[in-house]
């Protein structure tokens, strides 16, 4: 959490990755005993812009859908573009023109059937108006919104920015708030960069992260800057390089519209380090690549050689090669690339202890993971 950020008071402060675990145990455990998903409080997700409450969700859906074997749908509402109208629905006559009725809004259109689970997130509730703030209100503490009810299978999840986050957003009344299930989503690098490993971000992104780690999130909410780092912006800069072009220095207009020109100058120079890399692929192949000695390209080295492992993760004797080149490096920099191997995907340290070379690193320097393995 950035300096400027002020807690929510009496509100648990958690990690993405850590949220996503606690909240997945609860609805997997009334879920899989059938006691039903209303058992869970209705929750409310608070944090700065960009700092991933919607991949939170996505994640949780993954989670519950690994632990449960039901299929999960998400219906993601982002009620800042809502009006009334399409949380009420349209009123119309009823069939002898005597009544009014309210045509079912299309996020209640959910399977409500014993193998699937429903999650209903309404995004961005504290700035929505707050006549839509009303009905998304209703929606979260009672499953209802007049006529229309929501299954029993549907889980409820609202976000939003806080009033400390120079975002637009509404002060939550006190009996309202009492009725939700309240976190603080805060920033951590290390669960960010576990995350990115997994999602391949790209390694010039997660190597300028690890090399400056405060600059994950750089809105202190006192400057009125439009661009600036969040972990949702530096994504969208990931996705830039790897689908658009690699080149920092051709892209870099657009890369400073995402996270500001201050952030941006200091990335495009830090880059400038990968030209001094020895050969990734010659790493890989077992062939002779110097060890360079500055920290900056020991940051972008170990980050690239990540990257790389990720998309070659099969390719175990070459994965073996790279282990004898990461124990030349100096001892926190092999620390920090085995420890990013172990994140490539779940169980993939199960393969790197079966390998000879690493199970050699472990003897000689493995007290540096303090647990980790």
């Amino acid at each position: 959490m950035s300096k400027g950020d002020i807690k929510l008071s009496g509100v648990p402060s958690m990690t993405v990755r850590k949220t996503v675990e606690e909240l997945s145990n609860a609805y997997c455990a009334v879920i899989n005993s059938g006691i039903g998903i209303r058992a869970v409080p209705s929750v409310m997700l608070w944090g700065p812009p960009g700092i991933g409450k919607s991949q939170l969700v996505r994640q949780l859906a993954d989670s519950i859908e690994k632990n449960t074997g039901k299929a999960v749908n998400v219906t993601d509402v982002r009620l800042l573009l809502f009006n009334p109208i399409d949380l009420r629905g349209i009123p119309t006559a009823n069939e002898d023109k005597t009544l009014a009725v309210w045509l079912k809004p299309q996020i209640f259109q959910m399977d409500a059937s014993d193998d699937i689970v429903n999650i209903l997130f309404l995004d961005e509730i504290s700035a929505a108006p707050q006549s839509v703030q009303a009905a998304a209100y209703q929606i979260t503490l009672d499953r209802v919104v007049g006529e229309h009810k929501l299954p029993e299978n549907c889980i409820v999840i609202a976000a939003g920015n806080r009033v400390t986050d120079k975002s637009v957003a509404f002060k939550m009344p006190k009996a309202l708030a009492n009725r939700l299930l309240h976190i603080e989503i805060e920033s951590s690098f290390a669960a960010w960069k576990k995350w990115a490993i997994q999602k391949g971000i790209n390694p010039k992104v997660t190597g300028f992260l690890s090399f400056r780690q405060d600059y994950l999130i750089r809105n202190d909410g006192v400057v009125d800057d439009l661009a600036f780092a969040t972990p949702r912006s530096w994504e969208m800069v990931s996705n830039l390089l790897n689908n658009v072009s690699d080149d920092v220095e051709k892209m870099y207009s657009l890369i400073a519209g995402l996270i500001g020109t201050g952030t941006a100058v200091e990335f495009r120079t830090w880059c400038k380090v990968y030209a001094s890399l020895p050969s990734i692929e010659d790493i890989f192949d077992g062939k002779k690549a110097s060890v360079p000695k500055g920290t900056d390209a020991l940051y972008a080295l170990v980050s690239s050689m990540t990257d790389y492992a990720s998309k070659h993760r099969n390719e175990l004797k070459r994965i073996a090669n790279s282990v004898v080149y990461g124990n030349k490096l100096p001892p926190d920099f092999s620390m920090v690339l085995f420890k990013d191997y172990m994140e490539i995907e779940e169980d993939y340290k199960l393969k790197l202890m079966e390998m000879p070379e690493f199970s050699a690193w472990l003897q000689s320097k493995g007290r540096l993971l303090n647990g980790n393995v």
